[in-house]
């Protein structure tokens, strides 16, 4: 039996997704008026932080890598696999990230209240993330296809590219905590998680959150008193 096959070496059926958020970009115009967020791209520093994973996860032979069909998550994985023999990027879009409602309008407090700290109310009954999917959705959509993806054969390390609230579903599902669970799990721009699961006769015996939130860039996160979310919203330009 292969090691592909078999797991990763000395544990049997294991498989590890190492899991990323895509790099910085800006969600806001110059004028701080929200964009459309199926359109940002990386920012230089998004870049950098890609840089920075490259150089972290150079010796890792990924079987797989995927996005999630936003540009800005191929362009992290592009610079994340610069320069390697394979594999090809797969697109992903049941990963897609959960979308806010209609922002514009809103006034600062809020836009605030929606957005930076939202999260804060995923598991009440019909929450919105700021007026637009449905938590409880967003996360069954999500963790629905981690739990196919990681019953898939075939593969024993892949690379995952996606965003800050679908990172913390799956994270969240890993660790038993459920919707309650979004908030707590902090994702920074370019982090990287790490998932161990044990699959066995097509089922998931356990899994693992082995890495969280890891940022190559600045390890010891210092500065970084800010949640992912607060940055985003107390970093946007503001109009004048």
């Amino acid at each position: 039996m292969t090691e592909r096959a078999s797991g990763l070496p000395g544990a049997r059926g294991r498989r590890r997704l190492y899991l990323m958020r895509h790099g910085e970009v800006s969600y806001f115009d110059p004028e701080g008026r929200p964009v459309n967020p199926d359109l940002v791209e990386l920012t230089e520093q998004g870049r950098t932080q890609a840089r920075a994973m490259a150089a972290l996860l150079s010796e890792i032979e990924f079987d797989r890598a995927a996005w999630t069909g936003l540009i800005r998550t191929r362009q992290t994985a592009e610079l994340v696999l610069a320069g390697r023999a394979g594999p090809e990027l797969e697109e992903l879009p049941a990963f897609r990230e959960i979308r806010p409602g209609v922002l514009r309008g809103l006034s600062p407090e809020r836009l605030q209240a929606e957005y930076a700290y939202g999260l804060e109310r995923a598991a009440e009954p019909d929450a919105r993330f700021g007026g637009g999917d449905l938590y409880g959705e967003f996360y069954a959509r999500v963790t629905g296809a981690f739990e196919a993806l990681l019953l898939e054969p075939g593969w024993t390390r892949m690379l995952l590219v996606a965003h800050d609230a679908v990172n913390r579903a799956l994270l969240a599902w890993t660790a038993n905590a459920g919707l309650a669970g979004l908030a707590a799990f902090e994702q920074d721009p370019g982090c990287l998680n790490i998932v161990d699961a044990d699959v066995l006769d097509g089922r998931i015996l356990r899994k693992i959150v082995k890495a969280l939130n890891l940022t190559p860039a600045n390890y010891a996160k210092q500065g970084n008193y800010l949640t992912s979310l607060e940055q985003v919203f107390f970093g946007r330009p503001r109009r004048r």
